[in-house]
């Protein structure tokens, strides 16, 4: 069983950036593949960034590639998404989330119903 607990979310003017962080625990990080989606008032919930157990190969949803970064440190357990240039429709509450390695693939990484474990969200908020 792994915990997730997001950071770093907050109110920010577009064209700025934030960096959310991940934690986990409980769990044996290195095993899964990360993933951060997000989720806007009366919308869905859509995937952002997606890094692999073992790091390398990451994807991006086309809304955010050349903008954010998503990272991890296996050491520490952490995952990390770095957001340049945001603009206001990255406005959204932001998850990380968890699938054990061997059940994601390049077909299935952006669904959300694929991942195991989730983290409660941080809220990114950008004003115009």
């Amino acid at each position: 069983q792994v915990q997730l607990a997001e950071s770093g979310g907050g109110l920010v003017q577009a064209g700025g950036s934030l960096r959310l962080s991940c934690a986990a625990s409980g769990g044996t990080f290195s095993s899964y593949t990360m993933g951060w989606f997000r989720q806007a008032p009366g919308k869905e919930r859509e995937f952002v960034a997606a890094i692999p157990y073992r790091g390398g190969g990451m994807h991006y949803a086309d809304s955010v590639k050349g903008r954010f970064t998503i990272s991890r440190d296996n050491a520490s357990n952490m995952v990390y998404l770095q957001l340049n240039s945001l603009k206001p429709e990255d406005t959204a509450v932001y998850y990380c989330a968890a699938a054990f390695w061997h059940t994601i693939t390049a077909v299935n990484q952006e669904m959300s119903r694929d991942y195991d474990y989730w983290g409660q969200g941080t809220q990114v908020t950008v004003s115009s």
